[in-house]
């Protein structure tokens, strides 16, 4: 099979305000819906064709990547660090603790 080379043409712009003939070479393209993209053979009259609705529509020059593959793959580690310590204001929060249990307030 010969590889052809194609354009990917892109809807941008809603044909309501212009003329139906220009509407009508927007769904000669195949384009149905907005920011709907189609892959055409690259030959002269398909590109006159865009060179007429150019207003209407653009040419991409590549396949959109997905979003997911553009971020960077990380891994998760387990932590190297020692067990925490039990810091100065736990202790003391635990020492006023029993010292309000203790008062004869709490009975």
């Amino acid at each position: 099979m010969k590889d052809t080379k194609t354009i990917r043409v892109r809807w941008v712009r809603s044909g309501i305000g212009f003329s139906r003939r220009q509407k009508e070479r927007v769904r000669s393209l195949g384009l149905r819906r907005l920011n709907q993209v189609v892959e055409l053979p690259d030959t002269p009259s398909v590109r006159g064709l865009v060179g007429s609705i150019s207003h209407l529509v653009q040419v991409v020059d590549r396949k959109a990547e997905s979003a997911w593959t553009t971020v960077p793959e990380y891994t998760i580690r387990a932590s190297e660090t020692a067990p925490a310590k039990p810091s100065e204001e736990a202790s003391q929060s635990v020492s006023a603790a029993e010292a309000v249990e203790g008062s004869p307030a709490s009975s």
